[in-house]
């Protein structure tokens, strides 16, 4: 499901990271950058709208960092810049989550609304995100949920 997937530098610019292992539609990642372990589950999108569109690849990774005390930060990137001042929608189930935006990489407002869409995510099937191109193009993807649990399981106890 995810073969052949390039693993995409993170926002923190790009660490030559290592596939742990699969679980779904989801792979376990690690890397190490300045002495510091960094592990993430990564999947990339099954659908994305408009049809019209070259979205390019299209990611959700959630991550873990230890040594920055950092658990299970959600993340979406994408292959364009998104627009200034607009916001990324993530809903899970009856539940939006707001993202804020940096170029082509979109988090959590409310980091107190990680943990929610983390176990709603857990708890769900599919997962859409809502964004906006910087040309003013509204933009959406269906991210799987298959493997979600098993993955962040695996990279509970990163080190």
């Amino acid at each position: 499901m995810l073969l052949g997937l390039t693993v995409p530098g993170m926002a923190q610019g790009s660490k030559v990271a290592t596939k742990v292992d699969e679980h779904g539609f989801w792979g376990t990642y690690a890397y190490t950058a300045n002495n510091s372990k960094v592990c993430y589950v990564l999947t990339k999108a099954q659908e994305m709208e408009p049809k019209t569109l070259d979205h390019g690849d299209i990611f959700f990774t959630i991550s873990q960092k230890p040594d920055k005390n950092i658990s299970y930060e959600p993340q979406f990137i994408t292959s364009y810049e998104m627009q200034e001042g607009s916001k990324v929608i993530v809903t899970v189930g009856p539940k939006s989550y707001s993202m804020f935006i940096k170029g082509r990489y979109a988090w959590v407002e409310n980091a107190a609304e990680e943990p929610r869409l983390i176990a709603a995510m857990k708890a769900g099937s599919s997962m859409k995100v809502a964004a906006k191109s910087k040309r003013g193009n509204p933009t959406s993807y269906v991210f799987s949920l298959k493997g979600i649990s098993a993955a962040l399981d695996s990279i509970a106890n990163c080190k």
